[in-house]
């Protein structure tokens, strides 16, 4: 997918199809450990009701329900193959549908305790307009990943990925370092953790107000 095709609640489909489904014992570790902290992060907010925006196949998902989170689980999506796919690894365990989280966000009634954007915004042209839709879906808590930079070039590097691009994924428009994304989230709300878990960096915030 192109950077033009990720607007706004869509990630790379395929090749986040391909990472969770590598049998490369260090990246099913690494993996394993994200949803791990993600977990760890959903727990400490006791929400009610989650939205994963951009949630893909719905791997992110399936690890809350397999982690035993209670919560309400959604997810919305712009590719209607990866809204399949999720709809099976899912079940009734949530509900996901295809759609536009800029048109979601106008509706009134569309508010959750939780709103989660994994993987998404290094993809998006202007990243910085996601932050007032997240507010606007959000009743209090929102929690964003992004590649932690340079450390995510890096290990592409070892592994001998997108050697003439320095590491860079194809379809990552925007590079931010640990410190850089936790700036960015703070323009529009305020830090509660920022787990470790490279080569990811995570930020879970609240809202002001």
């Amino acid at each position: 997918m192109t950077a033009s095709d990720a607007t706004f609640g869509s990630k790379a489909t395929s090749s986040n199809d391909a990472k969770h489904q590598s049998r490369n014992p260090l990246q099913r570790f690494v993996i394993d450990r994200f949803h791990r902290e993600i977990v760890n992060a959903v727990q400490q907010t006791r929400a009610e009701t989650v939205l994963d925006v951009g949630c893909g196949e719905g791997y992110t998902l399936a690890a809350l329900r397999d982690g035993g989170i209670a919560a309400k689980l959604s997810g919305v999506e712009l590719s209607g193959t990866a809204v399949e796919q999720a709809k099976r690894r899912l079940g009734a365990a949530a509900t996901v549908w295809q759609g536009d989280a800029r048109e979601l966000s106008t509706e009134a009634d569309s508010r959750y305790d939780l709103v989660m954007m994994l993987e998404v915004l290094e993809h998006l042209d202007r990243p910085e307009q996601m932050l007032p839709i997240l507010e606007r879906l959000t009743n209090r808590f929102v929690l964003l990943s992004v590649p932690w930079e340079p450390l995510f070039r890096g290990a592409n590097l070892l592994r001998g990925r997108h050697l003439s691009r320095l590491g860079n994924h194809p379809e990552h428009v925007n590079l931010w370092s640990r410190s850089a994304f936790l700036e960015f989230v703070s323009q529009r709300f305020n830090l509660v953790a920022t787990p470790m878990a490279a080569p990811w960096t995570i930020a879970l915030a609240e809202r002001r107000g």
